[in-house]
């Protein structure tokens, strides 16, 4: 309950109160008891109480027929923003999301990168609504940058569930940047529970690159750490006073330049799936006919997708891929 609480006053958009409001309701329908008649007034007149109707059945119907409301209110949010991720998809713009545990530094780092009047504080779930910004980024060109809800341990399922119209920019993110406060004593346990929460909305597997904040409280200095192949891996930097924020830009550069895939690729008539499922992922760019009937298709998608297309269609990769992708590594697989 006292989650909940901290969670309704920081919400500040309509979509963040009805996330929490959700969540309450979620909360509170495996602990109704009588005198909740405060709820048939929210409800908008949705009925009375029915002949031999108890007032605990008709708390319940009323609060059953709020959260189905609520539902398909935030469904609409879930399609609207699903519409804007395609619509970025096709005019090839990566996205990027802010990943962390609550008090990590996000919302601090997401005002570093884009000079954005962002809220942040010293608090717990300063962030409850995704913010989106459009960041400019050497070598990758526009790329949109998302600041999403802090997690903590002992999450309840259903308030994972309540923010999925949130939590989804973080799920469907060319990238992940997890912010992590370095200079907190419990920081592998706070990681642990941010990758937990990112299994749940399926986004573990997706690209990530950590960023090891407020080096300020440890005197480090800022660093980029690199993996085997020379990748970037970890940022060490402070958002608070900017130290080591060009190196994070320079990561971001290294990382989204080559996870996009940039050829072209011939197809026969027979292959029509997989033809219109590059369609579907706004991956092309031109198309025309060659004189033999095949099609070539000039296509420019991050490798992430490309690889998951394939897996789904159970094509093999190699078999379409140019020898010097191929050669490539796949980014933080």
């Amino acid at each position: 309950g006292l989650i909940l609480d901290i969670f309704a006053q920081r919400a500040r958009t309509h979509e963040g109160k009805l996330q929490v409001e959700l969540a309450q309701l979620e909360y509170m329908s495996t602990r109704l008891v009588r005198g909740w008649t405060h709820l048939e007034r929210q409800a908008g007149g949705i009925g009375l109480r029915g002949p031999g109707e108890t007032q605990l059945e008709t708390d319940r119907r009323l609060l059953r027929a709020r959260i189905k409301s609520i539902h398909k209110r935030l469904d609409k949010v879930r399609i609207q923003r699903s519409q804007n991720r395609r619509a970025r998809a096709r005019a090839e713009i990566p996205s990027v999301s802010l990943v962390g545990y609550t008090n990590a530094g996000k919302s601090t780092l997401f005002n570093a990168l884009t000079a954005a009047d962002v809220y942040a504080a010293d608090q717990l779930f300063a962030t409850l609504d995704p913010t989106l910004r459009r960041l400019e980024i050497e070598d990758v060109g526009s790329v949109v940058l998302a600041d999403t809800v802090g997690f903590i341990r002992h999450l309840p399922h259903k308030l994972v569930e309540a923010f999925q119209a949130t939590l989804q920019e973080a799920a469907e993110a060319t990238l992940l940047i997890h912010v992590i406060d370095a200079a907190d004593p419990d920081r592998e346990l706070n990681v642990e529970q941010v990758e937990r929460v990112l299994e749940e909305i399926g986004a573990l597997d997706a690209p990530m690159l950590k960023v090891m904040n407020k080096i300020d409280l440890l005197g480090t200095a800022p660093r980029i750490e690199r993996d085997a192949q020379g990748r970037p891996e970890a940022v060490w930097l402070s958002a608070r006073d900017g130290q080591g924020l060009e190196l994070l830009v320079q990561a971001l550069s290294e990382c989204l330049a080559e996870d996009v895939l940039d050829f072209g690729i011939l197809l026969s008539p027979q292959q029509g799936r997989l033809r219109a499922s590059l369609h579907e992922l706004g991956a092309v760019r031109q198309e025309y006919y060659e004189e033999n009937g095949q099609i070539k298709l000039e296509i420019r998608l991050p490798r992430r997708d490309f690889m998951q297309l394939m897996a789904r269609l159970g094509e093999q990769a190699e078999d379409y891929l140019p020898p010097e992708l191929c050669e490539r590594p796949l980014w933080n697989a």
